[in-house]
């Protein structure tokens, strides 16, 4: 019983995945139609080519001794004729299909990289981007690499298949029927075995993808890695994984290379057969010498489609495989719409409510409780509270990120769900604690946030927040390359940068969130001098990690357990001598 579900299940799969992949490859049906008929034709020209040669056999023993090589000699032009055209044809179709190929490719990457921005932050949160690495490279190498090949092949051998049936039929219908039960039987066994061996290759792909997920976490993490001297235990959870894949891959790719084996076998019995029952209708008669040549030809030539076609069954499954972890992921759920017609603020100003706004990832913890708050335009307000207070989830609701399971929040007193995303996350600049920068020049870098900026701009905001003298100071200025992981540039003066990128933004509001604790002294205060050149006049929100750099703040909200357990601003707080007291005076004390 549950082999019956489990195998209508996956047959279920199959269909739903082949009808996505037909579906996503709709727009060059009319170029891979052309490309079959292409094949078809070449097919049927190369099929009739060993008859002819049967009958120009028949021509030299009907004519011994006075052989007829004129009549001959004709027939082995047109041998060379349908030789040359076939080989055109042939061309033709896998020169459309390497065309349409290398343009699906194409269209299915971009199709990947624009889900991706329209996905929601928490598929990010809760799904490695090694395993997303995973679909957008291999996997779609593999469902297009072998497209144009198994389209090609399968044409090539199913006309072959039937033009020769046909043939073999108007020769011997006996000597037909002893090759067709070793057919059926055939495809009856290896149908059992490839059936087997899907599940293998689906789970190969999934493994693939973890594996590559846990290549990128250990090369992106050596430090980590390496401080806590974890190298031993790394290599081995790695060593398991690719040992998982390993056994998982010899088992999908021994099922699947035994149908061709297994066909071999049938069809060489086939053949033997054949041979025998043949030689004793020459014997008798039965059937000329040219006749017997051509059908053995045939039953070569029927034996190899039915081979070619269990050699591409695991291809095939590959295939299918790696489309199904396509378009699951082109199927995840995406941001909910935006509001139609939604509402815009013309100019902000800055005031930023926060209405019994409660939230949990899960549904199930709560993570924001009852949280209330109004902030004034032009106010600094700090964030403060224990590792899981709720802190960043506070900025995620408010760039909405996520949304409140109730409660809203309001910006200049309009509902921000009632907003485009696009509009709200306009209203702010955000300096992360982890610094981001991409492959590109300091410039590009800089022009971020703000692509028509002018270099006086982007001159004027790099002065503003110190780090003009060092980017003069790299070796093509603000022409040199950068990126995240590069070595010419300290993670302090990344820092800068990004303070910088934001500066050039000029948004009406900040979000900061600090990242001072990897950097010198020196560099801490110039990251300090530009946050507060960042905020002046702006509305601004700072998750506070080291509590001294924040007491000039307007507001500073104590969270604990996802509530406001105290607010206010520094010495009013101290006064309480209440949380904040207690946490301000433990990180003075170890200062």
């Amino acid at each position: 019983m549950h082999n019956d579900i489990h195998g209508k299940g996956k047959a279920k799969y199959a269909r739903k995945t082949f009808r996505n992949f037909a579906k996503s490859i709709k727009r060059y049906w009319f170029f891979i139609l052309l490309a079959v008929l292409l094949s078809i034709g070449s097919a049927v020209l190369g099929i009739f080519i060993p008859k002819i040669l049967g009958d120009m056999t028949n021509i030299a023993v009907d004519t011994y001794p006075n052989i007829d090589f004129g009549a001959i000699g004709g027939k082995a032009i047109l041998v060379v004729v349908l030789f040359l055209i076939s080989a055109a044809l042939n061309y033709g179709q896998a020169y459309i299909l390497a065309v349409v190929t290398a343009k699906y490719t194409a269209h299915l990457r971009e199709q990947i990289i624009d889900k991706i921005t329209r996905l929601p932050i928490s598929y990010f949160d809760t799904h490695k981007y090694g395993d997303v690495l995973s679909r957008m490279t291999n996997d779609i190498d593999i469902l297009t690499t072998s497209l144009s090949q198994e389209i090609a092949d399968i044409t090539l051998s199913l006309t072959t298949l039937i033009g020769v049936i046909i043939i073999m039929l108007t020769i011997s219908a006996p000597l037909s029927l002893v090759s067709f039960v070793v057919v059926i039987l055939s495809v009856l066994v290896v149908g059992k075995i490839t059936n087997y061996a899907q599940k293998f290759f689906l789970e190969r792909q999934t493994v693939l993808g973890s594996l590559n997920a846990r290549i990128e976490e250990d090369y992106s993490g050596q430090n980590i890695i390496k401080i806590n001297s974890y190298e031993e235990t790394a290599t081995r959870e790695f060593g398991e994984i690719n040992e998982r894949l390993a056994k998982i891959t010899l088992k999908s790719q021994f099922l699947s290379a035994l149908s061709m084996p297994v066909t071999h076998i049938f069809t060489n019995v086939g053949y033997v057969v054949v041979c025998v029952l043949g030689g004793m209708f020459v014997v008798n008669g039965q059937i000329n010498i040219g006749n017997i040549q051509a059908f053995l030809q045939y039953v070569s030539r029927f034996n190899r489609p039915i081979t070619e076609i269990a050699s591409t069954v695991s291809t095939i499954q590959a295939l299918l495989a790696s489309a199904e972890r396509i378009f699951e992921f082109l199927a995840e759920p995406e941001e909910e719409p935006d509001p139609v017609p939604a509402k815009t603020i013309a100019k902000a100003k800055g005031t930023v409510e926060f209405n019994d706004v409660c939230f949990s990832y899960d549904k199930k913890t709560p993570i924001i409780k009852h949280f209330s708050v109004k902030v004034e335009p032009g106010m600094k307000v700090a964030i403060v509270g224990p590792t899981g207070a709720g802190k960043t989830t506070i900025i995620n609701l408010l760039m909405r990120f996520y949304e409140p399971d109730s409660g809203f929040i309001t910006i200049d007193g309009v509902p921000i769900r009632e907003m485009k995303r696009a509009d709200v996350r306009a209203l702010f600049g955000m300096v992360l604690q982890d610094t981001w920068l991409f492959s590109g020049t300091v410039e590009e870098n800089l022009r971020y946030g703000k692509q028509n900026a002018t270099e006086a701009e982007i001159i004027k905001a790099a002065k503003m927040s110190s780090v003009n003298h060092i980017i003069e100071a790299l070796p093509k200025a603000y022409k040199t390359e950068i990126s995240e992981d590069s070595d010419n540039i300290s993670a302090g003066e990344k820092q800068l940068v990004t303070i910088t990128r934001a500066m050039i933004a000029d948004p009406p509001m900040m979000i900061l969130d600090e990242a001072t604790s990897n950097v010198d002294t020196r560099t801490e205060q110039l990251i300090q001098d530009s946050f507060e050149k960042l905020t002046r006049k702006r509305t601004s929100f700072v998750i506070a990690h080291r509590l001294s750099t924040i007491r000039n703040s307007d507001l500073i909200l104590v969270m604990k357990d996802g509530e406001i357990i105290e607010q206010g601003n520094h010495e009013e707080l101290l006064k309480k001598k209440g949380f904040y007291a207690e946490l301000y005076n433990s990180q003075f004390a170890e200062g």
